[in-house]
């Protein structure tokens, strides 16, 4: 499927122990990984690389970018609303964005940031923004101004590439940070010459999707993406160890953080995704596939499984600008039949429970991949059910670029873990006093490998806390590791609930309640009890006229007595991240727990 990224981008190679060092900030070399590790079999059996080897330190994503414009050339690169650019066009759009940025007096290392949807301005944006040698901000553009306040400060953002959608929100800002040029996008931009128009005169008279803005000074993407020649772009000198993305958590525990991730740290990820995919379809990727892009670019997740990776496989990317419009999503699947849909359980859930998604045609799909958030095995079960295939799970965070471990393509049925970790990876898991627990213990799950990220951005204190003494990145989540070295995921460490000394773990009530034919979604959260501590009550959205005693009784079956949900509440919706990940701390809230 690919060739060995070294062979391509690189004279001359680095081993995996013998990597140039320029000094302490370099590139860091490939973890040991012990000898009787569980889930090295598992490599071998199913034809998976265990180990990558990264290119030479001198090497950056420009390397991958140039690469994928000189091999694909005419290729569609990325579909949306029915209009499409190839990576030629996309090569020249980021140059000249590139050459734009550069004409304003930014220098590399600065920080520029993006706020918008899945529309096709973005890759050129992004691209455009790290062929300049600069830093992307990812930007979730639902935030409030409060939080985009926080965020321009912390990164010390000095440029902002806006859709107008959202360009209140900064206008209302109090605090805009070190940003000095604005440049505002309107959704049908890059739609051609009839389309676009009618798309931004609709979103602005008919839907009313503009509120009503005032940025004197700012500049429009057209202006920016024609102001300078892509001639005059000046290739920056990058290697592994320059940081090209400020990934900001979401921000569920205290206050966001930017996560640093350099493009050694991207490049690994993608050869770590390639490692994978390569065993189980190298003979079997066609130029005409593609890959679904309904989660949001600006999520980590999307960011490298349907932006980076995907690009750098030559897929066409479906960008779907508005994915809770399940029948208009639905409608892009059955035109464009995607080969690969990476999705989080809402968006799974909310497909099978649409009876025009079983009509599709699902002949070109090849694999269906999990992430942000566990797969609730009854969804994963209907998706099989209707699909013909299973969902492969994954497991990854915004610290770790972001996939640390996978399950094989090739499985059969849906597992129920998040697989075995990525090639180069070493992952353990530990007690609270930072000791290794057996094979099938409970434990903390620790992460040292090559998508590591260098640390949270003005944040060295808390960077050192996350990491252990023998540098694994802590990752806050709960998990067992079987003999095969499969991981589940119990939980995250935050979400526990106490019952009479015993740990609960909410994820195992809602896989279970989740089973209830009148169960939609549901959420589980502790709530005090004088008694035993704690009780699990349960957020449920129903379908029928399910009650709350039904769902009690069916509890008891379900669950042992100090596990089972005491306390029902019917909601409308459950709160959510923009990707989909069900907030517990919401819920804690609505209980005045928080």
């Amino acid at each position: 499927m690919t060739d060995n990224i070294n062979k391509e981008m690189t004279d001359h190679k680095a081993s995996n122990n013998t990597q140039s060092k320029a000094g302490a900030n370099a590139f860091p070399t490939m973890p040991t990984i012990a000898s009787d590790s569980p889930w090295l079999s598992a490599y071998e059996r199913y034809g998976i690389n265990p180990t990558i080897e990264m290119p030479d330190d001198s090497t950056s994503l420009l390397d991958v970018f140039e690469r994928n414009f000189s091999r694909y050339g005419q290729k569609t690169a990325y579909i949306c609303m029915g209009a499409s650019i190839t990576f030629k066009q996309l090569d020249l759009y980021s140059r000249q964005i590139a050459s734009y940025l550069q004409s304003l007096g930014l220098v590399k290392g600065d920080k520029v940031g993006v706020m918008m949807p899945n529309i096709l301005q973005y890759p050129v944006v992004a691209l455009g923004i790290i062929r300049a040698g600069m830093v992307l901000v990812n930007v979730n553009p639902l935030y409030t101004s409060r939080e985009l306040s926080h965020q321009l400060h912390d990164s010390g953002t000095k440029a902002l590439f806006i859709v107008e959608n959202f360009a209140k929100t900064y206008q209302d800002a109090q605090d805009k940070g070190q940003v000095k040029q604005v440049i505002v996008c309107k959704i049908g931009d890059m739609l051609g010459t009839i389309k676009g128009p009618v798309v931004n005169l609709v979103a602005r008279h008919v839907k009313k999707m503009i509120p009503a803005y005032r940025l004197p000074e700012s500049t429009s993407f057209k202006q920016a993406l024609s102001a300078v020649s892509a001639s005059k772009y000046k290739r920056p000198d990058l290697n592994l160890s320059d940081v090209a993305l400020l990934q900001y958590t979401g921000g569920t525990t205290g206050v966001a953080k930017g996560a640093m991730l350099s493009h050694g740290n991207l490049i690994a990820n993608m050869l770590q995704i390639s490692a994978l995919m390569d065993s189980a379809f190298e003979e079997d990727i066609d130029a005409t596939d593609v890959l679904l892009t309904a989660l949001p670019l600006y999520h980590v997740f999307s960011f490298m499984v349907c932006g980076m990776y995907s690009m750098y496989q030559g897929c066409a990317g479906l960008l779907i600008p508005n994915p809770r419009d399940l029948d208009g999503l639905i409608k892009e699947m059955g035109k464009y039949k995607p080969a690969f849909i990476p999705a989080v359980n809402t968006l799974f859930n909310g497909l099978v429970h649409k009876d025009s998604f079983a009509d599709l045609d699902f002949s070109s799909l090849k694999a269906s991949i999990g992430g942000g958030m566990s797969v609730l095995p009854s969804v994963a079960k209907e998706w099989h059910k209707i699909t013909g295939l299973p969902i492969v799970e994954g497991y990854g965070l915004s610290e770790t670029s972001p996939v640390v471990a996978f399950n094989p393509m090739t499985i059969a049925e849906f597992t129920g873990k998040i697989g075995i970790p990525a090639p180069s990876t070493d992952v353990i898991l530990i007690d609270d006093d930072e000791n290794m627990v057996a094979i099938g213990e409970r434990g903390e799950i620790c992460v040292k490998g090559p998508q590591v990220m260098i640390g949270y951005q003005n944040r060295p204190e808390e960077t050192a806390e996350s990491f252990t003494a023998s540098g694994h990145l802590k990752t806050g989540d709960i998990g067992i590791m079987d003999e095969k070295g499969f991981i589940k995921i119990v939980d995250r460490k935050k979400d526990m609930i106490l019952v009479s000394g015993f740990n609960v773990y909410p994820n195992e009530i809602e896989e279970a309640m989740s089973e209830h034919p009148g169960i939609v979604e549901c959420g589980a959260i502790g709530i005090p009890n004088d008694d035993r501590g704690e009780d699990p009550k349960l957020y449920v959205v129903k379908k029928g006229n399910v009650t709350e005693q039904e769902l009690l009784d069916f509890g008891k079956k379900q669950l042992t007595g100090y596990k089972r949900p005491r306390h029902i509440q019917f909601v409308d919706e459950l709160p959510k991240s923009n990707v989909g990940k069900i907030l517990r701390k919401e819920l804690r809230k609505m209980e005045g727990l928080e």
